[in-house]
Formats: structure tokens, C-alpha cells, sequence
């Protein structure tokens, strides 16, 4: 696949992610609970939940890039994986840090925030794929980072450990309500 076309799908992805994420926010409501949306769905609105549904959008959008194009698979996860967590972190270190700075947070500023940091791990997944640099050496790492994320994805709503990042700041409960 040329650098050209896969730029495009990598812009066209932060689209698709972010709308993905939309959906994913309300899934658990509109399912009734179901289980398969305690999984994938944002459960509450902390912070946590809120990484999640964009994490899902993003880890969805990298299957369907596998699968669409001809890329360098350990080059592409190791550049997928680094995005995943430049995108968690952006997103939690941003609230927390705009919301401590102003005393409250902003649901438009989140969501604007979000798409943003969505671009941003795109254009940092596309850099680290299109690289002359050999980064398919990290490619053990990089599967073991996205190993520890899936178990910290399909647990943390089960079991969400007693910090501010699970915790929803609407009923001060964590998880699963």
C-alpha cells in the first residue's frame, strides 16, 4: 500500500474511531446491561470508562487496517500499540489536568479534547509505521504492552481499583453500577 493512501486511511480512521467511541458511550444504556457491553461499553462516566470506548474504537479501526491493507504487521502493531497508550494518557492527563486547573469539566472541552488526542495517536501510529528506522525490533514489547492493555481492558470495569481514574464522578461508584 503507498504512504499516500495509507494516510488517508489513517485520517479517514480518526473519524471512524471517534464515532465508534460515540457509540460505544451509549451501548450499555441501550443494551440493558448486557454483558458484551459491560466489555466494550462505557459502563459509568469516569475517566476509565471513558479511555475505554475510545481504546475499543481505535484497537477496531487497527483490525480493519490489518485487514485492508498491506502493511508490515510487527512495524504496524508496535506503531498501534504506541498510539493506544498515547492516547490513554492524553486523554486522562488532559482531564485531569484542565479540570484541576479550572475546577470542573467541560463536556464539549472532552469531547473536542478527545478527537484531538484521537488525530494525534493516528498521526503518531502513521509516523512509526512509514519510518525507514527498524521499530518492528520492539515488536515482543510492543505485544506484551498490548496484552497487559486487553487485561487491563476487560478487568478494570469488573474490578476497578478505588482511584479518581474509575471512579464516576455522577454517583462516586465504581464500575459496574
Amino acid at each position: 500500500m503507498s504512504q499516500k493512501r495509507f494516510f488517508y486511511c489513517e485520517a479517514a480512521g480518526s473519524v471512524v474511531i471517534y464515532l465508534i467511541a460515540t457509540l460505544l458511550h451509549f451501548v450499555y444504556l441501550l443494551s440493558g446491561g448486557s454483558a458484551l457491553s459491560i466489555l466494550f461499553g462505557a459502563v459509568n462516566e469516569s475517566v476509565w470508562e471513558h479511555i475505554k470506548i475510545f481504546a475499543a474504537g481505535y484497537i477496531l479501526w487497527a483490525g480493519m487496517e490489518l485487514l485492508l491493507c498491506r502493511l508490515p504487521f510487527r512495524k504496524f502493531l508496535c506503531a498501534k500499540v504506541t498510539g493506544l497508550y498515547l492516547l490513554s494518557g492524553l486523554i486522562a492527563g488532559f482531564f485531569y489536568l484542565y479540570t484541576f486547573l479550572i475546577g470542573r469539566s467541560i463536556p464539549a472541552v472532552d469531547m473536542i479534547s478527545a478527537f484531538v488526542f484521537v488525530c494525534l495517536a493516528q498521526a503518531v501510529s502513521y509516523r512509526i509505521t512509514v519510518t525507514d528506522r527498524d521499530t518492528a525490533r520492539f515488536f515482543k514489547e510492543a505485544a506484551m504492552l498490548l496484552l497487559l492493555y486487553f487485561l487491563m481492558f476487560f478487568s478494570f470495569t469488573i474490578f476497578p481499583p478505588k482511584a479518581s481514574l474509575f471512579m464516576d464522578p455522577i454517583t462516586g461508584g465504581y464500575g459496574i453500577p
